[in-house]
């Protein structure tokens, strides 16, 4: 974007926030759905104003300072001062422009939404399982650290503590924005417990982060759904109750089947069936809708596809490395306590803005 350009997007930023300012301020005001919408896009861009204002602020002061520097009816300590603080003034004008660039990328509209996270133990046995059980654990302790909520919504284990497959849903302000560059395949190289021979295993986990979709997302026609009621079981196929209360529901046009047996009640069951079934209708329509965007950005900071390797956590080396922006911690036990879980996804979300800047410039 040219220098012009730049300055065309601020001003039109600068008269959309002034003309939702004075729709806010009218009596009487617009009626509640409208002034909601108002005062959200007002809100966003509050910031951007404040950053427009910040930056033209500190053009004009250097722009004072120059007509200092030059005046010859100054003194030259006087001058020279005003010149060493131009220059000082000047070399953080990068960083203010840069910085604003980040705040005008178009956001993604779910960001700011509750997530689904999905785990599927996948290549590598009762080895894969346990693994997929260890993810659970330390999304578990990530998002407790963050007081955000955290509701396993369905489980299937393993005799030996593994974890088949589990279903969560997360509640948190931006949970899905930090959470979705954890969508993909997860690696795990480490010497299993019941390996005699001390060799490394190496097995995987899958991972998927959907953005919890609304019913106004997704309009569900009950012609298009079939729902099948049965037996819950439990591990080895004994039976955990006696009516059919697990729910099977078949999206017919997608083909997409999402089951849930966790809960006693047969509505319960349903109703958690159907907010997985429309987050994931929600996220293949996204993904649908930006694949072509997507395909630009897959060589900078990976395409989030999920049977894409991710990461790999090597035990024998207390690592942790991230394929996408070649990252590598030494701190397995911290990432995989959720504590040190930021310091990868932090770089993720940083390339991430670096590849959206690269496709506006």
């Amino acid at each position: 974007m040219s220098a012009a350009g730049f300055e065309e997007r601020l001003d039109r930023v600068l008269d959309r926030h002034r003309e939702l300012g004075d729709a806010l301020s009218v009596v009487p005001p617009p009626p509640p759905e409208e002034l909601a919408q108002l005062s959200r896009e007002y809100n966003r861009l509050s910031p951007i104003v404040d950053a427009i204002t910040a930056l033209r602020a500190a053009r004009e002061e250097a722009d004072d300072l120059q007509a200092m520097a030059d005046d010859a009816g100054n003194e030259p300590e006087m001058r020279a001062l005003a010149e060493e603080e131009r220059a000082a003034l000047m070399a953080t004008m990068p960083a203010k422009e840069e910085a604003l660039k980040v705040l005008l990328l178009p956001a993604d509209e779910a960001d700011e939404r509750n997530a689904i996270l999905e785990i599927r133990a996948g290549t590598g046995g009762d080895e894969a399982a346990l693994f997929a059980g260890d993810l659970l654990r330390m999304y578990q302790r990530y998002v407790e650290g963050k007081s955000w909520r955290f509701e396993l919504m369905s489980m299937s284990e393993t005799g030996l503590g593994g974890v088949k497959e589990a279903v969560v849903s997360i509640g948190g302000r931006g949970a899905y924005a930090r959470l979705k560059f954890e969508s993909g395949v997860h690696r795990v190289q480490r010497v299993p417990e019941t390996e005699a021979g001390g060799r490394i295993h190496t097995s995987a986990a899958t991972v998927a982060v959907l953005p919890e979709a609304e019913d106004v997302d997704i309009a569900l026609d009950e012609k298009d759904l079939r729902i099948d009621v049965y037996r819950s079981s439990g591990p080895g196929g004994q039976s955990v109750n006696t009516t059919d209360s697990a729910v099977r529901i078949t999206h017919l046009p997608s083909g997409i089947v999402v089951t849930q047996q966790d809960e006693k009640s047969q509505h319960k069951n349903k109703a958690k069936a159907m907010k997985v079934l429309r987050a994931r209708l929600y996220d293949r329509e996204r993904a649908l809708r930006d694949a072509e965007r997507a395909a630009a950005r897959r060589g900078q900071v990976g395409s989030g596809d999920r049977s894409e390797r991710i990461r790999t956590y090597n035990f024998p080396q207390g690592r942790v490395s991230d394929h996408r922006v070649n990252l590598t911690l030494y701190k397995l036990d911290k990432v995989l306590s959720g504590e040190a879980l930021d310091e990868v996804i932090d770089p993720l979300m940083t390339a991430d803005r670096a590849a959206r800047l690269a496709e506006a410039e």
